[in-house]
């Protein structure tokens, strides 16, 4: 008998494009239990209806804090695109994650599922990343700064509602625009020590992009986290200093 908690983890395991080996070796369960059960038991009991931007008095999308998470992965490496027959409106939301990084394709993937739940995640090969996609028709309702063009090419705002999403939740916005556009490359810097040149050495965070319009929003949010930030050049947001640096990992730290 599993408890309730293992049951969901192997459900959203699943559901995130897991296999069932890889799934068993994460749980303990056993392959035969996953495979017999993962129609019935291991799915959730009901659809929910899950349209918050779409009732008669909008309401953000919960939970928050994957939606700050995902917002920052699709202003980097995402892009919302119609599926099959354009009548009927259903949209793919793909995250492009780089192989190197399975750790953060898991990231994605859950924090897919987390935003919508009755929807399957999938994950397709492409040559040196995977496509992490879900289809809804809410999607554009969700990403309203959807639209056709490259993002450096048109203005990209966020509403009331996003802006007070990711005023509450900073660090995870920055999360997923460092996961897409960011890199933590070693800093070293020339000093002395007993009147011998020695190095440091310790980790800097930089993230590029080329629109203006969300560089902006990642250095407000950089400013809300007490992380002292300065343009290197004028596509890219530089974390240079020991303590700034040391700071931010506390939210992003090293991609794995």
């Amino acid at each position: 008998m599993h408890t309730d908690t293992v049951r969901e983890r192997v459900r959203r395991l699943l559901a995130t494009g897991e296999t069932i080996s890889a799934v068993s070796r994460l749980t303990g369960v056993p392959h035969s239990t996953i495979r017999g059960r993962r129609d019935s038991q291991w799915r959730p009991s009901a659809k929910t209806t899950l349209r918050p931007r779409c009732e008669t008095v909008p309401r953000p999308p919960e939970p928050q804090s994957a939606y700050a998470y995902l917002l920052g992965l699709h202003l980097g490496d995402g892009c919302i695109s119609v599926i099959g027959d354009p009548a009927k409106q259903v949209w793919s939301l793909r995250i492009m994650c780089a192989d190197s990084w399975p750790g953060l394709q898991d990231e994605c993937a859950e924090a897919l599922l987390a935003i919508r739940p009755d929807n399957k995640v999938r994950r397709l090969p492409r040559q040196g990343c995977t496509e992490i996609n879900s289809f809804s028709k809410h999607w554009p309702h969700l990403f309203p700064q959807h639209g056709p063009g490259k993002r450096q090419d048109r203005p990209i705002r966020l509403e009331e509602w996003r802006q007070q999403i990711v005023d509450a939740n900073p660090g995870n916005l920055v999360r997923g625009l460092m996961h897409s556009d960011g890199c933590r490359p070693v800093n070293r810097v020339k000093g002395k020590s007993a009147d011998e040149t020695c190095f440091y050495e310790y980790p800097r965070h930089l993230f590029v992009n080329e629109s203006r319009d969300i560089l902006e929003p990642c250095g407000k949010a950089l400013d809300l986290l007490d992380v002292k930030w300065r343009h290197s050049k004028p596509n890219t947001i530089s974390i240079a200093r020991r303590e700034a640096a040391a700071r931010l990992d506390e939210f992003v730290g090293p991609k794995y």
